[in-house]
């Protein structure tokens, strides 16, 4: 069966009559006559007979009316509920964060106070490339300068517990550290092969004692001078604990890149371009205010 065959005869079984079905449908009678003919000859089966001067349907027309009346509705719902889909689509921005997720959901948080309406899914998949924006981690990000693209520099502190050793000391060399037992965070592949690369560096390969999957965890590791760990400059948030200092690592220089992009893969990226253009500028304001803080 074609589509146009169901269309033409669920027309002419509403309204059991050709010619004001063919009238409805826009065609002439005797195309929608040699339409019903062939379909019955398809079928092998007869849809209608003929009753006065109208027509009424067969035992086998009622039963395929009843069948295709429910399978042509949802097929004219079809186009509708695209529509609603790609509305719905341009009010869900698709994000793989990969780096800096405590700081990105800040910013998720933040943003819908004013954008009640936009949603968010959030993935973690390094190899996906199926997203709207994505934030990532690099060592020293020699990227090119595109319009769609955000870098921004974060310094590396060693955050280490206020003891004898520590609590005289503003900054430190990264091998002197060699024999100490690190905290890290689990799952930040990216920032531990960047931490992994400044140790290597110093001569050292680290001793990793614990890891977990919560900041604050590590935070509260350190303090219980249970070991050090790296602790980013801004993404992570401060330290707040009398009981943990952050020193500045001298040598060697170590740094990362947190960087921000955008696809343009929607018909409409009106809201993940006003989304980004917030994220860039949430990041720079954390930046520029822990900046100021430690000056203060």
């Amino acid at each position: 069966m074609e589509l146009m065959q169901i269309r033409y005869f669920l027309e002419t079984a509403k309204t059991k009559h050709m010619t004001n079905s063919a009238k409805n449908l826009h065609i002439t009678q005797p195309a929608l006559t040699q339409a019903i003919r062939r379909l019955e000859k398809d079928l092998g089966v007869p849809l209608f007979v003929a009753k006065g001067r109208n027509i009424v349907l067969t035992e086998y027309g009622r039963y395929l009316q009843k069948r295709l009346e429910p399978l042509m509705e949802q097929m004219d719902a079809i186009p509708e509920q695209l529509k609603m889909m790609v509305a719905l689509e341009g009010e869900t921005i698709h994000m793989n964060v990969l780096a800096a997720s405590g700081l990105v959901m800040e910013a998720i948080i933040e943003y819908k106070k004013e954008h009640e309406d936009i949603n968010f899914q959030l993935q973690q998949n390094s190899e996906s490339e199926l997203y709207d924006i994505a934030v990532t981690t690099k060592l020293f990000y020699l990227g090119e300068d595109e319009k769609n693209r955000f870098a921004c520099a974060e310094e590396i502190y060693l955050a280490v517990p206020r003891n004898p050793r520590y609590r005289d000391r503003t900054s430190i060399r990264l091998a002197e550290v060699e024999e100490e037992g690190f905290i890290s965070l689990l799952g930040s592949r990216e920032f531990r092969y960047i931490c992994d690369r400044f140790c290597q560096h110093a001569g050292f390969t680290p001793k990793i004692i614990f890891e977990s999957d919560n900041p604050s965890a590590v935070k509260n590791m350190i303090a219980a001078n249970m070991g050090i760990g790296f602790w980013p400059e801004f993404t992570w948030g401060s330290i707040e604990n009398e009981h943990v200092k952050m020193l500045k690592i001298e040598e060697p220089i170590c740094q990362r890149d947190i960087i921000i992009h955008y696809n343009r893969n929607k018909t409409d990226s009106r809201n993940v371009v006003d989304f980004y253009s917030f994220l860039t500028e949430f990041f720079e304001n954390r930046k520029r205010n822990i900046r100021h803080s430690d000056k203060g």
